[in-house]
Formats: structure tokens, C-alpha cells, sequence
């Protein structure tokens, strides 16, 4: 009874405590590294465990905060709050099952400072946790800012060859974004005399004052999205970060952004997200042409994925200010099936990386010959990258336009324009890679998956297609938690009850 009453702090923590086991393993050498490995494995394996009851646990018919945890911690202005909704409740599960995924992955691209490596990622998966579980305005803000330092560490320490640049270029867009979020914490906190976000959530700020809120908010978010033209430190990150920095970059960090937008800036915010719609809209559908087209002309892997997230993201941004219900499940489907199928297309760029040394595109070719496994595993993120039926990508692109087309019939058809470029460059990566004659000498005698690789693909495999055909593990989870923050955003800005009623399916 009281391990459940406090299930959230325990899976929030357990990664920190297992990051304390680890400080404590003596010695160097290659037993110690597979010690530290196991050990990370399994307070990971254990974590996401635990996520998944989490996720069974949950009634999605309740709108009300779940697993409430609620102590005084700083004086009675700021508290130890936790809790999940459907807004958050699939992003805690997303993080804690990717997390066994990147150690596996760095058990053979990591050599150096192994222990150091996994410890960096442990304490990084308590406040990814943190940031979606809280309720504390202020503690989420610890949380939010606190994932800057592992990553920093993370690209800084066991990246590529330009890493320092790379690791300075985010941390700095980073943290101007959330200077600006701090303030505007400091002006809720004078405005309602609270912190705790279940009380904001009843708060009607004034108008005049949301829009400042919402642009110190907004400031953040498009940030860690990210959105254009706020994007420009993704692509070197992405580059020079090793995979499992790259995984959780693109399936979780950038989802902070859409969760914020979510939780604090359509439902805190309605009059000035209402306003500002149109300029995100714009931000949006640039995202999805122009970053597309820069991914055409990549011939690094890593970057024209991270282009691609910068694209997909698009989609996200589009829906949830959209304000209807479409939008916003379909901003939260695309944010967890694009949580899989970029960490699962990271994972595959990483596949042949360590094979080969190299991400250029134009050193591989015909793989399919010598590599069956890894190319059906490819086809199938490739797919869903583009949003093919039957893949857990189409979902949320389709809910989002539909919920757009519903707006701004103009926003709509350049976002299907977009789809279209993302096949192009998806399509080309794939043809490039795996299919064509095999005629360099250095790929012919490259080895298929691995009994560890297999075991972190497959999973991602399943569920890319699972979702896909099946979609309702995620929208039951979410559904009435979405219909609240949609019908309160109309009520705010005086949309018309039948439209949201519409838009419910009723």
C-alpha cells in the first residue's frame, strides 16, 4: 500500500539510486565496465517495469491528477508535488523503456569512462521522469533545467570530434530559453500566490498578462522542441553526441517541449495561445518544408534525421495550437510514435557506425545483401518515419491535419505538402543505404544484427507496427484528460460548445 501511494517518487529516483550503486563499484578494467553495464540494466529494466504498472494502473476515465504525492518541502511556497494525467501518464513509460535500450546500445560503442557514462544517464532518467510526474511549478522547473547538465556532459565527454562546439551550442540556446521561463514562474507565483499546478490550472491569468507569460513560456519550449527557427543547435548535437545521447535527445528531451506547450501554454494560457495560433502555425508548417528540404541534401545519417525530428515536430506544434481535440491527441500520438521511431532510427544509424566508423551516406550501399535483418528492421522506421498506414507515424500526422484543416484549410495543405517531402528524403536515405549492387570492399564483409542489437529493435519493431493497427492503448489513456484541456481552451476563448462537441465525435 504505501509502495503504490508513492509509485511516482519511486520510479522518479530508483534510476538516482541505482546511479549511487554504481558510484560505489571500485576498480578498473573491462570486469568493472560489464559490472557497471549489468547493473544499469538492471535498475533500467526494473524502472520501466514499474512504468508500465504505472501505465496499468492509471483510469483513464478520471480527469483528475493520479498517484498524487503532495509535502511541504520549502517553506509553504514550494512543494514536493507529483502526479500524472492522460497528458503526461505515456511519457514516463516512453522514457523508462527507452532507457534499457541505450545501455544495451553502449555496451559495445562505449570504452571509456563506462561507469561514468551510465551513471550521467541514470541520474538524466530521474529528471526526465521528474519533469513529466511533478506538479510543482518550481520543481518542475528543477527538473526541466536539470536535464541540461547530463546532456552537456553526455555530448561533451563522449562525443565526436567537434563535441566542445556542439555541447556549448545547446547548453547556451538552452538555458536562455529557460532564464526567460524563470521569470515568468516569478510572475505566476505574484499573480496567483501559488506554485502548485493544480491550483494555475484554475487560475485565470488576465489576458494582458498571458501574453507575457506565454512568451516567456514559449521561449523555452520552442527551444527544446525544437521549433524553427530555434533549431539551429539540433542538427550539430544529434552529429556529435553518441547514440545513446542521440536516442534520448530526439524520443524525450525534444518532448518537453510539446508537453510544456500542452500543460502550461494552452491550458494556462488560452486568450494568448489563441493569439499567437497563426505565428505558431507559421513557425510550424516552416519547419516541416524547410527543414525537409535541408534534409534532402544532407549526406551525414544523423543529421538528416535531425532534420527530420525538426520537421515531425511540425506536426506537433500544429496540432496542439490548434485548440481542438484532434489536434491535441494527435500532438501527444505523434510525440510518443515519434519517441519510437527516432530513437529506433538513431539506434540503426548507430548499428552501422560502430561497423563502420562512419555516418556518410555515400560509404554504404546494397547492405540488404549482407544485412537482411537490419534492413527489414530499417524499412519498417523508415515507414513509419514517413508516416505509412499501418505504422504508428500516420496516426498522429493525420490527427493533427485533420484538427488543422478544421482552422486553416492553407495550414493544412502545406503540412501534406511536407508529408510529402518527408518521403522523398526517407525514401532516398533508405534506397541509398540498403538497396543498389554491393560493391565496396569494405561493406562485404559487414555482419548482420546481433543477438543485443535484435533485442533492441525488435521491441521498437512491435510496437512501430502495433500502434499503428492499434492505436487505443494510447488515445483511451489519454481521451478524457484531452477533452478537458480542449474544452476549457474553448470556453476561454469563447469558441462555439457545438464545435468542440464536433470535434469530440459526438
Amino acid at each position: 500500500m504505501i509502495f503504490s501511494e508513492h509509485l511516482l517518487t519511486v520510479i522518479t529516483f530508483l534510476p538516482t539510486l541505482g546511479a549511487l550503486v554504481l558510484l560505489l563499484v571500485g576498480g578498473k578494467g573491462e570486469a568493472v565496465d560489464n559490472l557497471a553495464r549489468w547493473i544499469a540494466l538492471a535498475f533500467t529494466l526494473v524502472t520501466a517495469a514499474l512504468s508500465l504498472w504505472l501505465w496499468a494502473l492509471f483510469d483513464p476515465a478520471n480527469t483528475a491528477f493520479q498517484f498524487v504525492e503532495n509535502f511541504d518541502w520549502i517553506g509553504d511556497t514550494i512543494g514536493y508535488r507529483m502526479g500524472v494525467d492522460g497528458i503526461s501518464v505515456l511519457f514516463i513509460p516512453l522514457t523508462a523503456v527507452l532507457m534499457p535500450a541505450v545501455v544495451l546500445t553502449s555496451w559495445g560503442s562505449i570504452t571509456k569512462r563506462v561507469k561514468e557514462y551510465l551513471i550521467v544517464f541514470l541520474v538524466l532518467e530521474t529528471f526526465m521522469i521528474g519533469a513529466f510526474a511533478t506538479l510543482d511549478l518550481a520543481l518542475f522547473y528543477v527538473f526541466f533545467e536539470g536535464t541540461l547538465i547530463p546532456m552537456f556532459l553526455i555530448i561533451g565527454i563522449w562525443g565526436g570530434a567537434r563535441r566542445i562546439q556542439a555541447t556549448y551550442k545547446f547548453f547556451f540556446y538552452s538555458f536562455t530559453g529557460t532564464v526567460l521561463m524563470l521569470l515568468a514562474i516569478m510572475a505566476m507565483f505574484w499573480q496567483a500566490g501559488t506554485l502548485d499546478i493544480q491550483q494555475l490550472l484554475k487560475f485565470r491569468f488576465p489576458p494582458e498578462v498571458q501574453t507575457w507569460l506565454w512568451i516567456g513560456f514559449f521561449a523555452s519550449f520552442a527551444v527544446k522542441m525544437p521549433m524553427w527557427p530555434f533549431h539551429r543547435w539540433l542538427p550539430e548535437a544529434h552529429v556529435e553526441a553518441p547514440t545513446g545521447g542521440s536516442v534520448i535527445l530526439a524520443a524525450i528531451l525534444l518532448k518537453l517541449g510539446g508537453y510544456g506547450f500542452i500543460r502550461f501554454s494552452i491550458s494556462m494560457f488560452p486568450d494568448a495561445s489563441h493569439q499567437f495560433a497563426n505565428f505558431v502555425f507559421v513557425l510550424s508548417i516552416a519547419a516541416i518544408i524547410i527543414t525537409s528540404l535541408i534534409a534532402l541534401v544532407q549526406t551525414d545519417m544523423k543529421k538528416l534525421i535531425a532534420y527530420s525530428s525538426v520537421a515531425h515536430m511540425g506536426f506537433v506544434t500544429m496540432g496542439i495550437f490548434s485548440g481542438n481535440i484532434y489536434g491535441i491527441h494527435g500532438a501527444i500520438f505523434q510525440m510518443i510514435s515519434h519517441g519510437i521511431v527516432s530513437a529506433a532510427l538513431f539506434l540503426c544509424v548507430g548499428v552501422v557506425y560502430d561497423r563502420m566508423h562512419t555516418r556518410e551516406i555515400s560509404a554504404y550501399g546494397g547492405l540488404v545483401e549482407r544485412m537482411p535483418r537490419y534492413a527489414f528492421a530499417f524499412m519498417v522506421f523508415t515507414m513509419a518515419n514517413v508516416g505509412l498506414p499501418g505504422t504508428s507515424g500516420f496516426i498522429g500526422e493525420f490527427l493533427t491535419m485533420l484538427a488543422v484543416f478544421q482552422v486553416n484549410t492553407w495550414v493544412a495543405f502545406f503540412a501534406a505538402f511536407g508529408v510529402i517531402l518527408s518521403a522523398a528524403y526517407a525514401l532516398w536515405l533508405y534506397r541509398r543505404v540498403i538497396f543498389g549492387a554491393l560493391t565496396k570492399e569494405s561493406l562485404k564483409g559487414i555482419l548482420d544484427l546481433d543477438r543485443r542489437e535484435i533485442a533492441v529493435l525488435v521491441p521498437l519493431v512491435v510496437l512501430t507496427i502495433l500502434f499503428g493497427f492499434y492505436p487505443a492503448p494510447i488515445l483511451d489513456a489519454t481521451a478524457a484528460s484531452v477533452n478537458l484541456v480542449a474544452e476549457n481552451f474553448a470556453n476561454a476563448i469563447g469558441a462555439a460548445p457545438q464545435a468542440v462537441a464536433a470535434a469530440a465525435g459526438h
